[in-house]
């Protein structure tokens, strides 16, 4: 029994251990196995994860780099906007162009008004620089010359034009009419006496800012409020739109001439659906990343267009390294602890979101900071101009004052003799007084002191006309009697007169009629009028100078005429230009009708000039009227 025992273990010995060694070698595999399986789910998981999140932070990193190039385009775009600003109301101090614009037919003004555009054009450096009627009609250009100039061509159909003529100033972005070539406007209305009386308009090329847009990576297009490309990196998506136009829309591309109104619409495939900036497209069978930046200064937007493939590549590779990282560690957590896993996984996670945290506080910070400096360069920038337009006003009185000085330096020889014939007068009168007096002669005594209290009378009058004209002005215009302004001027010059033989003659009609002016400012214009009379009849045998004030309506009419040899056709167009000036070297800088008119302006009033049909010259001051004055 024990011997089959024996055998009986013996045999089934080999067959019981098979089994169990089987599934010894079974199990081990299978955990190598299961943690291979895990790996690479894990890595695939990673890699998909950390694409999608690489792509998201590539492309919002070419957002904002698009965002700032769109700031910088944009800045490159407003400057020569800005740049050229001022240049329309700088024709309204142009005398050519003003003269033309009052006599729009008079060939010899239009010749002068080229010339002056195309001096003034060769130093500001516009496009083109042109003056139009009210009705539309161009009269003079800076290029004039051209076979493609507006001159003679008709533009009222141009919204600039029509919102210049409305508001007083147009913008307005377009082919031109003539030129086939596409620019932006800026106009403004040129006032006259009675109101609008042109339109001056600037034409600035907007092809510098398109080649500097070019130099920089991606495309970048301009859209008007339409969504027709007006300005674009490539020249085959100019002129196309981002969506069809309606009928309303095509009428009035037509109305306007900015360009074609049948536009073909861009060969862009929208991805995404939603509008705004970041929209995804597709452009030659390759994705693009739209960014937005509205340009509300001019009712446009600006859009860079950017490839997504970059960002794809970059995000790829990203997404390769996370994936060989999370296999390497992956297998090195295997080895250890799971709870270590966990805290592996938790730390790792914080990192990211503190990495993120302070991502964003650092672009807010920097965000902040840019807006801190554009603040206070805006303030600094404002003080800056208030300063300049207070020193300008500061000039203008000064040269004003400096005028009356220069005025009465002139009259300084005729003052002297004024006052020396009474005063030698007062002495003897004295002298005779105490000789009376002492031999008790008191009748005779007390006529001398009659007269001496008339000549200090006389001497107290002249002095105070003098210390009225040459005291500094007021701020505000007031009544101003005519007579007694007309009054003080021909006394202030009555001695020059009376040795150069001048008859003068003053006719104010009604005697009580008032201008709206400053007085000692009135008085100077009529100074200076007077004395320009004077010189100019210096050389002739009739020496009158006749002065006439009338009503006219709301203004008030004061004619200067004298019998000089009058004025030529030459010195006529720039007579109220800075240092024009008919006298010898030496007798005058040209300024005085230059601050005389000046000063007309600033009362709402003007001077004119012209030649009497019998010989001489007549100066036409226009002033608003003010109520007529008692004369006691």
């Amino acid at each position: 029994m024990r011997a089959r025992r024996a055998w009986q273990t013996s045999a089934m010995s080999p067959r019981s251990r098979s089994p169990s060694a089987g599934h010894l070698r079974l199990a081990a595999l299978r955990v190598p196995l299961a943690a291979l399986l895990v790996l690479l789910a894990v890595a695939a998981m990673v890699q998909r994860a950390t694409y999608l999140v690489a792509l998201e932070r590539t492309v919002a990193a070419l957002h904002d780099a698009a965002s700032h190039r769109l700031d910088a385009a944009a800045a490159e775009l407003a400057a020569p906007m800005a740049r050229f600003e001022y240049l329309p109301a700088l024709l309204e101090t142009t005398p050519a162009v003003m003269q033309l614009l009052a006599s729009p037919d008079d060939a010899a003004l239009r010749a002068d008004a080229n010339r002056a555009l195309t001096r003034i054009n060769a130093v500001a450096g516009a496009n083109m620089v042109f003056v139009l009627a009210p009705s539309g009609l161009a009269l003079a250009a800076a290029d004039w010359t051209h076979p493609d100039s507006p001159v003679g061509h008709v533009y009222d159909y141009r919204p600039y034009v029509r919102d210049a003529l409305a508001s007083g100033r147009g913008r307005f972005f377009g082919v031109g009419a003539t030129s086939r070539k596409s620019g932006y406007y800026l106009s403004y209305a040129l006032k006259g006496t009675q109101g609008t009386i042109g339109v001056a308009a600037v034409k600035i090329d907007l092809d510098p800012a398109e080649q500097a847009w070019s130099t920089q990576p991606g495309e970048v297009v301009v859209t008007d409020a339409r969504g027709v490309a007006i300005l674009s990196t490539r020249a085959d998506w100019k002129f196309r739109g981002m969506r069809a136009l309606g009928d309303a829309e095509r009428a009035e591309v037509a109305a306007e001439r900015s360009y074609a109104p049948d536009v073909a619409p861009l060969p862009w495939e929208w991805i995404d659906t939603a509008r705004g900036s970041g929209r995804r497209l597709r452009i030659d069978a390759r994705e693009h990343l739209l960014t937005t930046r509205p340009l509300a200064a001019f009712g446009w937007e600006m859009h860079a267009v950017d490839a997504l493939e970059p960002a794809q590549a970059s995000a790829r590779t990203t997404a390769w390294i996370a994936s060989l990282s999370a296999s390497v560690a992956l297998l090195l957590a295997m080895a250890a602890w799971q709870s270590r896993r966990a805290a592996m996984h938790k730390l790792a996670a914080q990192a990211a979101l503190q990495a993120a945290h302070d991502t964003l506080e650092r672009r807010v910070a920097e965000r902040t900071a840019q807006l801190t400096e554009l603040n206070a360069s805006l303030a600094a920038e404002v003080e800056s101009r208030k300063a300049v337009e207070r020193n300008l006003q500061e000039t203008q009185h000064e040269l004003v004052h400096a005028a009356k000085m220069a005025v009465l330096g002139q009259l300084s020889a005729g003052l002297a003799h004024e006052l020396n014939q009474p005063l030698a007068a007062l002495r003897t009168l004295s002298d005779n007084a105490i000789v009376l007096m002492e031999k008790n002669r008191l009748d005779e005594t007390r006529a001398n002191v009659e007269r001496i209290s008339q000549m200090v009378g006389r001497l107290g009058e002249l002095t105070r006309r003098l210390k009225s004209f040459a005291h500094k002005p007021g701020e505000e215009a007031v009544a101003t009697p005519l007579a007694a302004a007309l009054g003080n001027a021909q006394a202030l010059l009555a001695e020059r007169m009376r040795r150069q033989k001048v008859s003068c003659s003053i006719d104010v009609s009604p005697p009580g009629l008032a201008a709206l002016a400053e007085p000692s400012l009135l008085e100077q214009i009529l100074v200076n009028l007077f004395a320009n009379a004077i010189d100019a009849m210096a050389s002739r045998e009739d020496r009158r100078l006749d002065v006439r004030a009338r009503r006219s309506g709301e203004r008030i009419e004061i004619e200067v005429a004298d019998t000089g040899a009058g004025i030529s056709e030459e010195m006529l167009s720039r007579l109220f230009e800075p240092f024009a000036t008919s006298k010898p070297r030496g007798a005058g800088l040209g300024l005085g009708l230059m601050i005389s008119q000046r000063i007309a302006l600033d009362f709402g009033g003007r001077i004119r000039a012209c030649n009497r049909p019998g010989g001489g010259a007549t100066f036409t001051v226009e002033l608003p009227a003010a109520e007529t004055v008692g004369v006691t």
